[in-house]
């Protein structure tokens, strides 16, 4: 049997982690298969020495399609090497974030363009995209405030970025709701994390019951 991926998206301060790390216990109670959880960038030794080069906040001169390009290729270094060979295995993959972070990120936000950033990752991807997202939704606001209050010390390049920039970002994420409502799941970002690993179970139970015992 194939396995399932499935990503989580949202715009810093979402609360994309902690849903992720509440979830996972939940959901390895009761599926039937085994449960991954992963993050981008990074996930594997390659694309995490790339998410450190890329989140550093001394490289502020960093140019965009640098940037982007990176993201890229950390992603096709991780798909290869931990997520494919799961869905092989049949397992569900649980990913915090995946192409559609670039395409708000550096599509939207940084302007470079939701094509040419789709382009570069249909390169790195070829094709394995994810079978449900579920995208938490916030006010960039909020989210940067929940950002400095719970981790100040772990601030990154992209936190950094102004509000308008976070603005950008959200935007970008709504456009790829809108036009993927096939795939992606949009949740309020503000309800509490249970609620939300509540839905969120609900959801994929709806959509793979064959995947649970109950």
């Amino acid at each position: 049997m194939a396995g399932v991926f499935i990503t989580i998206e949202g715009p810093d301060g979402a609360g994309k982690t902690t849903l992720i790390n509440q979830l996972i216990p939940v959901l390895s109670e009761v599926l039937k298969v085994e449960l991954l959880s992963t993050r981008e960038p990074g996930g594997n030794a390659i694309a995490e020495k790339i998410r450190a080069l890329i989140l550093d906040p001394n490289h502020i001169q960093m140019d965009a399609r640098t940037e982007a390009l990176l993201y890229a290729a950390s992603r096709r270094q991780h798909l290869v090497d931990k997520i494919i060979p799961a869905l092989n295995q049949g397992k569900m993959v649980l990913c915090d974030r995946f192409v559609d972070s670039s395409i708000a990120y550096q599509g939207y936000a940084r302007g470079i363009g939701a094509k040419q950033i789709q382009d570069i990752n249909e390169f790195a991807i070829d094709h394995y995209y994810p079978d449900l997202t579920i995208y938490l939704d916030i006010e960039p606001e909020i989210g940067l405030e929940r950002i400095y209050a719970q981790r100040g010390n772990e601030i990154n390049r992209l936190d950094m970025e102004n509000v308008e920039f976070h603005k950008a970002v959200r935007q970008g994420y709504l456009h790829l709701v809108e036009h993927n409502r096939q795939r992606i799941v949009l949740l309020d970002g503000r309800e509490s994390v249970e609620d939300l690993v509540e839905q969120c179970v609900r959801i994929l139970k709806e959509k793979y019951s064959q995947l649970f015992r109950y």
